[in-house]
């Protein structure tokens, strides 16, 4: 796959937490709790999400950029969208951002680009479904059952499509005005999480908890960003020096790595598996609100 030392460390994260649902999941089928096979089919989504994250789907372009961070200035991936790419350089030429807050920003683009991937191998899922449903001819009680499950995913569907819509309104406002620096959040996926909060149905104290939770949160992705930094410089420090044949310094530089790479594996399932928790507890307001 030719990842980088980072993009290896992420996947074994993912791999984790999806090895982890699905050992839940089979459980689950056992006691016949997922008799409409909804949880099933979110977990072949989430498989098909990884997959695409990481080039395993069989396509040249699928894969994301192969570090988190913007070397020497300059991104080492396209947008895939004509409104990011103009939005993005018009950033770059504004002369509002310091190399810091590019880096930042940059980070805000791909976690966009990869929420629209997500959005679109929910929507392909859907569109499957739904054509296998109008062609059955006989209805019955299991096809009311598929018809909630469609609902379900419509429904999903719109929650994504909302933060995607927030997200570029974002986009386009930091974009040509700088970064707020009065913001309450500065990493993507919190601010993702505290707009949606804010349009969920939680009362003045649920909203006020969840906040110092994401406060708390934003705290261990930064750790995580820190480690997956220093994992990458450790990386490159390693190939260095297996070029120069000085064994003990690579034997102690391979021991620092194999330390800093657990390490970002670890922070980096912990992160994602709150990052769920998070999301399903926002979703469930969001549906509330529907009600």
């Amino acid at each position: 796959l030719h990842l980088s030392a980072v993009k290896l460390a992420e996947l074994h994260s993912d791999l984790k937490i999806q090895e982890k649902d699905e050992l839940s999941w089979k459980k689950l089928k056992a006691e016949g709790l997922d008799e409409d096979g909804e949880k099933e089919a979110k977990l072949r989504r989430n498989l098909n999400v990884i997959m695409a994250k990481y080039g395993m789907n069989g396509k040249k372009d699928s894969q994301l950029v192969d570090t988190n961070y913007i070397k020497d200035g300059t991104e080492s991936d396209t947008l895939d969208d004509p409104r990011l790419e103009k939005l993005w350089s018009k950033a770059k030429t504004s002369g509002k951002f310091s190399d810091e807050e590019l880096d930042k920003l940059w980070r805000e683009f791909k976690h966009h680009k990869e929420k629209i991937r997500e959005y679109n191998i929910l929507l392909e899922t859907v569109s499957r479904t739904e054509d296998i449903h109008k062609n059955v001819i006989n209805p019955s009680e299991e096809n009311l059952v598929k018809e909630e499950i469609l609902h379900n995913k419509h429904r999903e569907l719109k929650d994504k499509l909302r933060s995607i819509n927030q997200g570029f309104e974002r986009l386009r406002k930091v974009s040509h005005q700088g970064y707020d620096t009065t913001s309450e959040f500065e990493e993507p996926r919190v601010i993702d999480l505290w707009d949606m909060a804010k349009s969920a149905n939680f009362t003045e104290k649920e909203l006020e908890s969840f906040r110092e939770e994401l406060k708390h949160f934003e705290a261990k992705i930064e750790k995580h960003h820190h480690y997956q930094k220093q994992l990458e410089i450790s990386h490159q420090k390693l190939k260095h020096i297996e070029g120069t044949g000085d064994k003990d310094h690579l034997n102690r530089n391979k021991e620092k790595y194999a330390m800093l790479e657990e390490k970002t594996k670890e922070l980096g399932y912990k992160v994602k598996k709150h990052l769920q928790d998070l999301s399903s507890r926002i979703s469930q307001g969001l549906q509330h609100n529907e009600l």
